[in-house]
């Protein structure tokens, strides 16, 4: 089975057009599939058009949330309801291109968890394009894992993987990044994007904003989730060394008889003293809380563990 699952948003003139398209590039697959829509707060007439076309198709369903929540919000109803082995996500605004699905399935049956599409020749304003080169060059230096478009809305996983990806906030740029810390295998393959006819887009500089911020926090899961110690413990280490070196300088000074109770030095040296000592006991009571909750709920096993052989069965044979 393969779900397709479309976040959407006020796009009320695009959906049949995205199913009919979708229809088009799956039925020569030769596999069942389906589609879950869905509503994320839309006020046109989106849900008017998706109830119709779930009362018209046997495949599609729709899931409608109460308000405007986010496409990481609309993507995780989406995983939650979808059915399919392999789970495919695309934009409802007909830039990604349904008819590259195959080729993204084909792919991920080369070995991959996660496909994630490629706008090589991407159709917006060139604006976009600088801002998310930077950025996609930035998260790729930063994690390690070099892709050229992190957030394209076409890309194909398998179920395990959604099912252990928790997305919230706007961590949906972040799906291949969050994918890879887990150990699951990314790969990108270049895919076709078309210019947006209906529609608007509703990306402006405050989502940037909002992005930069969501990196650090991924990088702060990927990196420190199960070892917290290593980030506040080395910044509390850090600050005391170089407050206990400039007291170790002061007291020098004192000793040959200068006066030091004057210097901003000092207390300098006294506050990096104690803001290191408080990053040192954050480190700590974040491991307690770390290793407290791997132990009720042994999810440092389900990530890291691939897969399990068991012994082979002895067969005995009769004399």
């Amino acid at each position: 089975m393969i779900s397709v699952v479309v976040p959407v948003h006020d796009e009320d003139r695009s959906v049949e057009l995205l199913y009919d398209e979708l229809r088009a590039a799956l039925e020569p697959v030769d596999r069942p599939w389906e589609a879950v829509f869905v509503d994320d707060g839309s006020t046109d007439g989106s849900f008017a058009a998706l109830t119709r076309l779930n009362a018209e198709q046997p495949n599609v369903r729709v899931v409608r949330l109460r308000r405007n929540f986010g496409k990481a919000a609309a993507l995780a109803a989406g995983f939650r309801h979808a059915t399919g082995d392999v789970v495919v996500t695309i934009d409802a605004d007909l830039q990604d291109d349904p008819a590259e699905i195959p080729r993204l399935l084909a792919k991920l049956d080369e070995g991959f968890d996660l496909v994630s599409g490629w706008k090589a020749q991407r159709r917006d304003p060139w604006s976009r394009r600088v801002v998310s080169k930077i950025f996609n060059g930035v998260v790729g230096r930063t994690s390690g894992l070099r892709l050229h478009d992190m957030n394209c809305g076409l890309k194909a996983y398998r179920a395990d993987v959604v099912r252990s990806l928790r997305i919230y906030g706007e961590l949906h740029r972040f799906l291949p990044v969050l994918a890879h810390d887990r150990g699951f295998r990314v790969a990108e393959l270049a895919v076709n994007h078309r210019p947006r006819e209906h529609g608007r887009s509703r990306y402006g500089a405050e989502r940037y904003a909002r992005g930069f911020l969501d990196f650090l926090t991924v990088s702060f899961m990927g990196r420190y989730r199960h070892r917290p110690i290593h980030l506040f413990g080395g910044l509390g280490l850090a600050l005391s060394g170089l407050g206990t070196t400039l007291l170790a300088y002061l007291t020098v000074l004192k000793v040959a008889g200068q006066a030091i109770g004057h210097r901003p030095l000092l207390t300098l040296g006294v506050l990096l003293m104690v803001v290191g000592l408080q990053f040192f006991s954050l480190g700590l009571l974040s491991e307690l809380i770390t290793s407290h909750h791997e132990e009720r709920t042994g999810s440092a096993d389900e990530l890291h563990v691939d897969e399990i052989l068991e012994p082979a069965r002895q067969v005995r044979v009769a004399p």
